[in-house]
């Protein structure tokens, strides 16, 4: 099959309006208020008959042809990145299509198949403007159908692109709520075994009389170890350093377990030489029942931070979803333009983070708020991050900056999105904001992206810009505070 409608293959021959011909055409509901003479501006159409699985036209390629479906059934198969193909519309006895993609020059969003045996006329480009000009009536019921099919692409797209933004938000969310949540469970699971060791080390320690000095000794550990708010930051051979020199001492003075309590130990500042007069004050025994208790306590006290940490971090990304899915929501509203750039952000992190991306952040605190009764803000930051993730590789840089000017006595906001990657190819850039265009595989783009961040933007009062080459795209968008 060739990548265009071959008339020849699919067995067309030109159409001769027959009695029996002409009484199809009156079941064809664009035509169906044509008088009999008006009827032969279709004398010649390519007149085909397909049998079923016959194929007219494949997925992502041009098309060529206005087409008519006098008897059978067209289906549109649209095939997922996965290969999975999934009808998306049908066209039936009376059904006319193909006008848009015709008129707009654009690939079709799925293959055209015959379902059953099919008999239809096609109209190339020429015949297609011969009818649209000699036949008012017709060209009136092929612009409204268009109108009508135009609305419906654009309803089609829009929802495509919020599930997009859905499907990445929920992959979002699953890895960031998996990392913190994980941790909790860990930390909370550790916390237990802590606490069941010193209710046994206290219990041990319960049952021997200490003296004034020992209590003493212990009282001041245990105010050095609560003291400690957060680890002594060292760096790696100091660390190394500090914990073999005190492990190696704890194992002179018979302490149990002493390679596994030195690095709790060492994270809040304790030496040798501080757990010395501790040593001349109790037998090794007790001695070792002491430091065990004192690093469980420690132990425990570094992993409620941990575990306040990790329900911190699930308590933020809940705040940015909910920032992201509620925004656009009800009347006028005031959006800030940094914190909805920042919810993206976090919910693409998992992205970024699996290819070592480094993001350049310069937000501008003075940002005035946005007014607006628009929505859909948040999906433009999707697509212009998701793509630039894709564009870098390993290791690559996004920078993202926003500020205020004023122009013609107007505050406008400015967001710069700029990547490292291979940049935008010459012949694409013409294009990049056409519906359903994209330079990827076959079921791999929408092309659907670009096309919606546009709209948005126009929708808010704005206007978007790039420019490209090999190592900087650059997206520059510009928004009116208040329209």
């Amino acid at each position: 099959m060739t990548s265009d409608l071959d008339t020849n293959a699919l067995h067309a021959t030109p159409a001769a309006l027959t009695p029996e011909l002409i009484a199809l055409l009156r079941g064809v509901s664009i035509l169906s208020s044509l008088k009999d003479d008006e009827l032969r501006c279709l004398e010649g159409v390519d007149e085909m008959h397909l049998s079923e699985g016959d194929v007219l036209i494949r997925q992502g390629e041009f098309a060529t042809h206005f087409l008519i479906v006098l008897t059978g059934r067209i289906g549109v198969f649209q095939t997922a990145p996965n290969k999975h193909e999934t009808e998306i519309v049908a066209y039936s006895d009376g059904s006319a299509f193909g006008e848009l993609p015709l008129l707009a020059n654009m690939p079709v969003g799925g293959s055209l198949r015959a379902t059953q045996p099919t008999h239809l006329l096609a109209l190339d480009e020429e015949a297609f403007w011969h009818l649209m000009t000699t036949c008012p009536h017709v060209r009136k019921a092929i612009l409204g159908n268009m109108a009508q099919r135009f609305q419906k692409y654009q309803s089609m797209t829009l929802h495509q692109e919020k599930m997009a933004s859905l499907g990445t938000l929920a992959a979002g969310l699953m890895h960031e709520l998996n990392n913190p949540g994980a941790a909790a469970k860990r930390a909370a699971s550790q916390l237990r075994q802590n606490l069941e060791r010193m209710n046994e080390l206290g219990m041990r320690l319960s049952r021997t009389t200490l003296d004034a000095e020992q209590k003493q000794c212990i009282t001041e550990l245990k105010q050095h170890a609560m003291s400690a708010h957060r680890p002594v930051r060292m760096n790696s051979l100091e660390q190394s350093d500090a914990e073999e020199e005190l492990a190696s001492w704890m194992e002179e003075a018979r302490i149990e377990n002493a390679w596994k309590l030195a690095p709790t130990l060492v994270s809040i500042g304790i030496t040798s030489r501080e757990l010395e007069c501790a040593r001349q004050e109790f037998p090794p025994d007790l001695f070792s029942d002491c430091l065990g208790w004192l690093e469980a306590l420690v132990s425990s006290m570094s992993l409620v931070g941990m575990i306040e940490e990790s329900i911190g971090r699930i308590t933020d990304l809940i705040h940015a979803v909910k920032s992201y899915a509620y925004e656009g929501k009800g009347a006028r509203q005031s959006i800030n333009v940094n914190d909805s750039i920042h919810a993206t952000l976090v919910i693409l992190a998992h992205k970024m983070r699996e290819k070592e991306i480094v993001v350049e952040r310069e937000f501008d605190d003075s940002l005035p708020v946005l007014q607006t009764e628009q929505s859909g803000l948040n999906q433009v930051w999707t697509n212009l991050l998701d793509n630039a993730i894709d564009a870098v590789g390993h290791h690559g840089l996004i920078r993202i900056k926003t500020w205020p000017e004023q122009r013609t006595d107007k505050p406008y906001i400015l967001i710069s999105i700029a990547d490292n990657g291979p940049g935008i190819p010459l012949e694409c850039q013409p294009r990049i904001f056409d519906p359903f265009y994209t330079t990827k595989e076959v079921g791999v783009g929408t092309g659907l992206g670009l096309g919606i961040v546009a709209r948005i933007v126009e929708q808010f009062g704005g206007t978007i810009r790039f420019s490209s080459e090999p190592g900087h795209t650059e997206f520059l968008i510009t928004l009116p505070v208040a329209r």
